[in-house]
């Protein structure tokens, strides 16, 4: 970003306070109460805590959005147009085997910058509370699976298999995330091929494998640097 541009756009708000001159922007808005809502939940989206966390007014939260209801729809409309979009997108890039398709939806997932896990779980958290947040979900969820079943017929796999495969897929990396093991990424890599070989029936290639692996290794590369089956 031009820094002598007097309009402040900040991925990490809460490493970085608004000093000087500065107007705060949507962008700001929107980044501070999708921080509130993984750390706090729903509930911690509140347009006063966060003014003061700005140095700002409520008048500067009005400029941009009509209402908190106007900015909770504002942070799930970013949900899905990063996270769900972002898997999409990963499962209808083009490959020449299954098992390439599979490894970039593995890419997605892996990649913070692509899929944001921790905003995906406050808004499954959300969703708990909320029916029309729940509505919002289960459309996002359709629109992921028939991504992933789509990816498995585009290989030939009845559409029965690419369905069961699909959701496989799909709920053991929910469910890998939800525990929370922290596990290095040396570990993941160690274990990659086989997966790639338990959701689809195939062997992934040596090339498809050694790109893989360097692509994890490249999100962590202290941990990548001890990879040693790269």
């Amino acid at each position: 970003m031009d820094r002598s541009d007097p309009t402040l756009h900040r991925d990490n708000p809460d490493s970085e306070p608004l000093i000087g001159n500065i107007k705060v922007t949507r962008d700001d808005w929107l980044n501070i109460a999708m921080a509130a809502l993984i750390r706090d939940g729903v509930e911690g989206v509140k347009i006063q805590a966060m003014g003061a966390a700005l140095g700002v007014s409520r008048s500067s939260f009005y400029w941009y959005f009509k209402s908190r209801q106007d900015l909770l729809d504002a942070l799930l409309e970013h949900w899905r147009h990063t996270n769900t979009a972002a898997l999409v997108r990963m499962a209808e890039r083009p490959a020449d085997t299954i098992t390439e398709a599979v490894g970039n939806v593995f890419r997605c997932v892996i990649n913070p910058a692509l899929f944001d896990t921790r905003l995906d779980f406050a808004v499954r958290d959300w969703a708990r509370r909320s029916q029309e947040v729940r509505a919002v979900l289960d459309a996002s969820e359709t629109q992921r699976l028939s991504a992933l079943q789509a990816m498995f017929e585009r290989f030939d796999y009845p559409p029965l298999e690419a369905t069961a495969r699909a959701r496989i897929l799909y709920y053991m990396q929910i469910g890998y995330d939800d525990a929370k093991l922290n596990e290095p990424m040396e570990t993941r890599n160690r274990l990659m091929p086989a997966y790639l070989v338990g959701f689809t029936g195939k062997t992934p290639s040596a090339r498809e494998v050694a790109e893989l692996r360097a692509y994890a290794n490249a999100l962590d590369p202290v941990k990548g640097a001890n990879d040693g089956s790269a």
